[in-house]
């Protein structure tokens, strides 16, 4: 084989200069604005707690690369946009990643695919062949417990938002199953998010039904927030895949809120009928969409245990009726029936855009043959999440980058060039001075550093 070692390339001239480039410049990166991550992790002291998650079982005297700092290069690496473990075959060289990651020795190498691998294959606990063990229930409470730190004092009233997504599957995955409606196999996680904050990720096959193991989920996290806020008032909302007579009838009874989707039936459009013909007269007249609200108390012929308030709204659009229902515990007194749909209910929406922040920071990549691995990539997906949602809260407020997703961030402030000097007593980055975001960063470090 020819081994090429051509030290410089010409490149045709730039008017008179001649252009030639060189693999000289040292040591360098391309995700300098990684050192936003590691700032935010000092104030969340998130990815310290999430390693304490693991027992590691290896002989003390031969370990290279420890588990704080296998979970905070693995973290890193997908915050800011180093989706597979084979990545870090060259990423492990990366000085800066090295410093992020809390290796003691600037320059030293990281820890490889295999390393890596070993410890997304972790299991409940450790066998002859992989020594470091999951508490899966302490990463369920860490970001439960990053949520209710993230107030200075308890709010009055928070929302709990769920939704299930599908994760497709190519290979032959643990519990792969084809889905219907989504026409693909796949895995069918469940999210349960507070605003804009993460408290859940529940991996699940996709055999099953939308809301099975929700109501587990959502008495744990209820029971976690109320040992620390016990008057705060809970608001539980979702889309009919989760209106279910079980959830509704444990929300009644531990003083909990809903409001939920309901598919809609005959019955239903039956008692709606009155208002769907006077939103096709609206319409007829004006042309424009017409939509009328009104509620009813409902029963199911044998899925319910009682009646229920249920909004139903009347709307006309061109060409077609679009009745929609939904079914709420909250009284009449405070929530109408049309601020309750379209203020309450129909904000629900955002949440689409956290779950697209989790596909951004790869939790689709569920290739590994187990569940439980799969999982574990799901829960570094989220400790990523954390970090990035931590540093919008903590040190973007204010800025053109307030509401920026997680693609924007990544590009924005983490891909920055910069080059490492390493000495005795100092590390020097150099930064790309023709970066273009450099108020944003200056801000956000400031916001951090305070």
């Amino acid at each position: 084989m020819t081994e090429c070692n051509q030290q410089s390339f010409e490149f045709e001239g730039h008017f008179s200069r001649e252009l030639t480039a060189r693999f000289d410049g040292g040591q360098q990166t391309s995700d300098a604005g990684g050192l936003l991550l590691r700032e935010t992790d000092r104030r969340l002291k998130l990815l310290k707690r999430f390693a304490a998650c693991f027992v590691d079982g290896r002989s003390a005297g031969r370990i290279e690369h420890s588990v704080e700092e296998m979970v905070a290069q693995r973290v890193y690496g997908i915050a800011m946009g180093y989706e597979d473990l084979n990545d870090h075959d060259e990423l492990r060289n990366d000085p800066l990643l090295g410093v992020m990651a809390g290796k003691a020795e600037a320059g030293s190498a990281l820890a490889g695919k295999s390393t890596l691998n070993r410890l997304e294959l972790s299991t409940q606990t450790p066998d002859r062949y992989k020594k470091i063990s999951c508490n899966t229930g302490a990463i369920d409470q860490l970001m439960v417990d990053v949520f209710l730190e993230s107030h200075r004092k308890a709010p009055e009233e928070i929302i709990l938002d769920l939704d299930a997504t599908d994760m497709q599957i190519h290979g032959r995955q643990e519990c792969r199953f084809f889905h219907g409606f989504y026409d693909h196999y796949c895995y069918l996680p469940l999210y349960i998010f507070c605003g804009d904050h993460l408290l859940g990720a529940r991996l699940r096959q996709s055999n099953i039904d939308g809301s099975d193991g929700a109501l587990e989920e959502v008495q744990r996290i209820v029971g976690e927030i109320r040992q620390k806020w016990s008057d705060v008032r809970i608001i539980l909302r979702a889309d009919s895949g989760f209106c279910r007579d079980a959830i509704m009838t444990w929300c009644e009874a531990a003083k909990v809120d809903y409001i939920f989707g309901l598919a809609r039936n005959s019955r239903l459009e039956t008692i709606l009928a009155p208002q769907l013909k006077e939103a096709a007269a609206e319409f007829a007249q004006t042309q424009h969409r017409a939509r009328i609200f009104t509620e009813f108390e409902y029963e199911t012929r044998d899925s319910w245990s009682r009646r229920r308030r249920v909004i139903g709204k009347a709307e006309h659009i061109e060409g077609k009726a679009n009745p929609r229902f939904v079914v709420t515990s909250l009284p009449a007194t405070v929530w109408q029936p049309q601020k309750l749909y379209e203020d309450l209910y129909c904000a629900r929406g955002n949440m689409e855009n956290r779950i697209k922040e989790q596909f951004s920071l790869f939790a689709d990549r569920v290739s590994a043959e187990t569940m439980r691995a799969n999982q574990l990539r799901i829960y570094f997906s989220a400790m990523a999440y954390l970090l990035v949602d931590g540093l919008r809260r903590l040190a973007l407020t204010g800025t053109e980058m307030a509401r920026a997703q997680v693609p924007t961030i990544r590009l924005r402030l983490f891909k920055i060039g910069a080059q490492l000097r390493i000495s005795v007593r100092k590390i020097w980055i150099s930064m790309a001075s023709s970066y273009p975001y450099q108020d944003t960063f200056h801000r956000a470090w400031f916001s951090l550093r305070c």
